[in-house]
This record gives structure tokens, C-alpha cells and sequence, in this order.
């Protein structure tokens, strides 16, 4: 078959579709694409005019094969496998037409795209609510199969542990720490009214807050990514501070160093542990980053909470509550934020990471000392 007759069978199936008449159409088309001519287009064409879904499946395949981002035999495709029954399937091509839909689109194929949509929220919903159903017995006793489905669901998303500075290996995954691993914050909580009292007297005193994060003179200032540097909606009053007891500021709060007495605070000389009050004025959010190192865990006691107040650890977000303390993995990608019309402060500290045995700790720490001494040290001030 020579071109110009392909091209007058190829217009003339398209004229019987626009007219109504499928089965003129349907056999012009298969003469057009029997010819091994035919591009995206006419086997689309095709597909529209096919009544035998098996016949509508393979014209779309071969479209697609041509043209695997082309909207319409994406949609087509979907609307084929949810007819035969198959709704994951029509999810999968449903999503893939919601990802590489653009603005602009003409109408009629805009209207196709948010049906596609709305297709795939449906059948993404009902797919949930069976899995979650068959499923909650497992989640029920176990946290970490819970997360799991709802990876699987899309969620959540995975996170990993991506320190800035050091990486020690073989550690688990975990965002926040059961209290079971972290039994001494049940001791610390016991004391948040002694603490806060503390707190309120400095306050009283006058604004001792200073930024959170401090500019080096040794560092350049370009990776300044959270736009905090400096700034005193996050400020800090220290009590040890890179590993050194801030005298002035530790005699002024006896208790509160009282109640950390004995804890696995991580030592690493220079370097921590870190005791702060950590101030996070109204209307302010720490923007999403990570902590230097994985070998350490965090902990906040909450002390002035002024409610819309929360911290998110990789997928998992919590409310800040006066007086329930927690610890979590800062190499996780976490953000914090206040969005009330007041102050909120919190005792923050770090301690060793429970896995790590008392040897791994010394060396951890002695790595970082001869570190140190080859040259001046980057402080962990995020």
C-alpha cells in the first residue's frame, strides 16, 4: 500500500468515526493499520472504533507502544482494565495521566484527565479500606507493620537517617523512640514543674534567649539552607553548651541539672552534650533539616506550651504537650513549628543512642577528639 492510499483510508476512517458510523470506521482503520503505517494516532482512532475489547486492547497497546505518554490511550487503557476488572490496574494508568498532565490542556481533555483523577482517588480509597481492613489485626500488635501498610498505601514515605557529619551504621530506623528504650524520661517529666520554675524566673529576669544558630568564624555562611541563622525567633539558653558547662547559666538552674544527673547524656568533649532551653517565638516554624550526627538521640521536655504547637520526625508528627517528654532520631529529616500567638519553650538534651554499646561510645567520642585536634572543630549547632 502506497502512502497517499493509506493516508485517504487513515482520513476516511476518521471522517465514519466523526460521523457516528464505528463500523465503516473500524474497517478502513484496519486496512490503514494492516499496512504497518500507522503512527499513535490512527491506532487510537482505531481503538475508539473497536467493539471486541480484546481488539480495543491491542490497539491501545500499540499506540502506547508508540506514544507512551499520550494522555488519551493512557485514559483508554484505564477505563479498559477497570471495565475488565482489574481497578489497581486502572489505578496504575489513571496516576500516570495525573503525573504527566500540564496546565493548558484543551478543554474536552482536561475534563478526561480530572475524570482519570477522580478515578484513581476512588480506587485508591477502596483499595485502602480493604487493605487496611484485612490488615488491622497485624497493625494492631505491631506499630512497625502499621507503618508498613501505610508505606505501601502511599501514606507515608520513607525516610531514612541522613546525618550531616557522621553516619554510623546499623543502627535501626527509628523516628521517635518508644518509651520503653528511653525509661529516664519518666524521671525527667517528674520534675517539669521544678524546671519550669526555673524557666519562668529567667524570663522574669529578662530575655536571655540568644539565636539557635550561630554563625562560625571558621565556616562559610552560604549553607544557611533553613534561613535561621541568626535569627531569634529560634534562640537558645544554654546550660552546657558543646560539651562545656556555661557556668553563669547552670548556677541559676540547680534543679534543672539535677534532674539530668545520671542520664546517658552524650559526652563527646568539645562537642556534647548540649542542655538548652530552646525558645520558638509565635507564628514561627523551624524549616525541615538535619542533625549532624545518627549516634545520638534528642529529648524535649516541653515546658511553655501555648497550644498549635508540633515537631514532625520523618513521617510521623506530633502535637507538643507541656510536661510529655519524648526522644527522637534528629538525622531524620524533622521540623518544628508555632503557630500560636505566644512563646513556646522546651528543655532540649541529647543522649547516647540506646543500641550503642559502651566501647562503641568511646570510640565515637575519641574519633571525634582526634578530629578535633587536627584542626578547629564545626560545632553541631543544627
Amino acid at each position: 500500500m502506497n502512502t497517499q492510499t493509506f493516508q485517504n483510508l487513515a482520513q476516511a476512517g476518521v471522517e465514519a468515526l466523526r460521523r457516528g458510523d464505528r463500523t465503516a470506521a473500524r474497517g478502513l482503520f484496519q486496512q490503514a493499520v494492516a499496512s504497518g503505517q500507522a503512527n499513535a494516532a490512527i491506532w487510537l482512532a482505531y481503538a475508539r472504533s473497536c467493539d471486541d475489547p480484546a481488539e480495543r486492547l491491542r490497539a491501545l497497546d500499540a499506540a502506547l507502544a508508540r506514544e507512551p505518554r499520550n494522555l488519551h490511550a493512557l485514559i483508554m487503557k484505564g477505563d479498559h482494565l477497570a471495565g475488565a476488572g482489574d481497578p489497581r490496574g486502572a489505578t496504575a494508568y489513571y496516576s500516570a495521566v495525573d503525573k504527566l498532565a500540564a496546565p493548558g490542556l484543551p478543554p474536552e481533555l482536561a475534563r478526561e484527565v480530572e475524570r482519570a483523577r477522580e478515578a484513581a482517588r476512588h480506587n485508591s480509597g477502596q483499595f485502602a479500606a480493604y487493605l487496611e481492613e484485612r490488615t488491622s489485626a497485624g497493625a494492631k500488635s505491631s506499630p512497625r507493620f502499621a507503618q508498613s501498610v501505610d508505606l505501601i498505601l502511599g501514606k507515608k514515605q520513607i525516610y531514612a537517617q541522613q546525618p550531616l557529619h557522621y553516619y554510623f551504621p546499623e543502627l535501626p530506623q527509628i523516628q521517635f523512640y518508644p518509651r520503653e528504650t528511653v525509661p529516664f524520661l519518666d524521671r525527667v517529666e517528674q520534675v517539669t514543674d521544678a524546671i519550669r520554675a526555673e524557666l519562668d524566673d529567667l524570663i522574669r529576669e529578662g530575655d536571655y534567649f540568644t539565636p539557635y544558630v550561630e554563625p562560625r568564624a571558621n565556616r562559610p555562611t552560604v549553607r544557611d539552607v533553613h534561613g535561621m541563622e541568626n535569627n531569634p525567633d529560634w534562640g537558645a539558653y544554654y546550660l552546657w553548651k558543646n560539651g562545656a558547662l556555661v557556668p553563669e547559666h547552670a548556677e541559676r538552674c540547680p534543679r534543672t541539672l539535677a534532674a539530668l544527673e545520671g542520664l546517658p547524656l552524650t559526652r563527646i568533649a568539645g562537642r556534647a552534650p548540649s542542655i538548652l532551653f530552646s525558645l520558638l517565638r509565635p507564628r514561627t516554624r523551624i524549616p525541615p533539616h538535619h542533625g549532624f550526627i545518627n549516634a545520638r538521640l534528642i529529648c524535649h521536655l516541653p515546658l511553655l506550651v501555648p497550644g498549635k504547637c508540633g515537631l514532625r520526625v520523618g513521617n510521623e508528627s506530633r502535637e507538643v504537650v507541656a510536661g510529655q517528654a519524648w526522644a527522637f532520631d534528629d538525622s531524620f529529616e524533622h521540623e518544628a513549628w508555632n503557630d500560636s500567638d505566644h512563646p513556646r519553650v522546651i528543655l532540649l538534651f541529647d543522649v547516647w543512642r540506646p543500641e550503642l554499646s559502651e566501647d562503641e561510645r568511646q570510640s565515637v567520642a575519641a574519633m571525634f577528639e582526634a578530629i578535633d585536634a587536627y584542626g578547629p572543630r564545626q560545632e553541631w549547632s543544627v
